[in-house]
């Protein structure tokens, strides 16, 4: 997400704090679907992204999310406590460009991160949907754990969700799926992604994970509240499974909605 600021969380975190970019829900509630199979990624630089537990091992998020250049972690709360786990390995999908924004290229927004032990019995997995792009209008519930308002750092860190409507894809291909709050059409501001929610779940009907947060657009002077944007995963069955199968673990999928 070009342009997006970074969140500091905590002071424990504060080593994983300063700009960079990521994405969160504005205008949201709080809690949401698969709330369970979710985890924060953070990085060095600052950046705060969200992330969805596939297996005991394995967090699906956005490749931006997780630049292998700098320090990442995977942070939950157990028991009431904070909790920052170093990751074993980082897959970025072959296809992603870092600047694809910038020059106008096509880009795949994923990534996977490995464990090296298995997450608490807290935690569920999400299951993926093996479907197509759904229709235009189609009800979509986007969430994550960033900022409830643009720019206030200090609203980081609560998974909130909200409900949009999918709108009709920008560019060739049926790479990526564009959500807009159903009241405003993307056309004024309303609620979506913002700093926090990329790598964020985006769930068709009770828990169907259909895409991966990954960009969002603003009015004039913000970087969100119009549209957002998550890569599908469908597309990408084919990098997720055999990423996940090398590392001996495997993820739950599921027919189209």
């Amino acid at each position: 997400m070009r342009g997006r600021t970074a969140i500091a969380l905590t002071a424990l975190a504060a080593a994983f704090a300063a700009p960079w970019p990521a994405s969160a829900v504005v205008g949201g509630r709080e809690g949401g679907p698969v709330a369970g199979a979710t985890v924060m990624v953070l990085n060095a630089r600052g950046g705060v992204c969200t992330g969805i537990v596939l297996s005991r091992r394995v967090i699906l998020t956005a490749a931006h999310c997780a630049d292998s250049r700098v320090d990442l972690r995977i942070h939950w709360r157990e028991r009431g406590e904070p909790v920052l786990v170093e990751p074993a390995a980082i897959a970025l999908h072959p296809e992603f460009n870092a600047k694809s924004v910038t020059n106008r290229q096509r880009s795949i927004d994923l990534a996977l991160v490995r464990l090296a032990a298995p997450l608490p019995a807290q935690f569920s997995t999400a299951t993926l949907v093996d479907g197509g792009l759904p229709r235009a209008g189609s009800p979509v519930t986007l969430s994550g754990y960033g900022v409830a308002r643009e720019g206030e750092a200090k609203t980081t860190g609560t998974y909130r969700s909200a409900s949009l409507a999918t709108v009709e894809p920008y560019g060739p291909g049926k790479v990526l799926l564009w959500a807009a709050d159903p009241a405003t059409g993307g056309k004024r501001p309303g609620a979506g992604a913002c700093q926090g929610d990329s790598g964020g779940p985006i769930v068709v009907g009770s828990d169907g994970v259909v895409a991966v947060s990954s960009w969002s657009t603003g009015p004039s002077g913000k970087q969100c509240g119009l549209l957002s944007q998550g890569v599908l995963v469908a597309p990408q069955r084919g990098w997720i499974d055999r990423t996940l199968s090398g590392w001996g673990e495997s993820a739950d999928w599921t027919g189209a909605p």
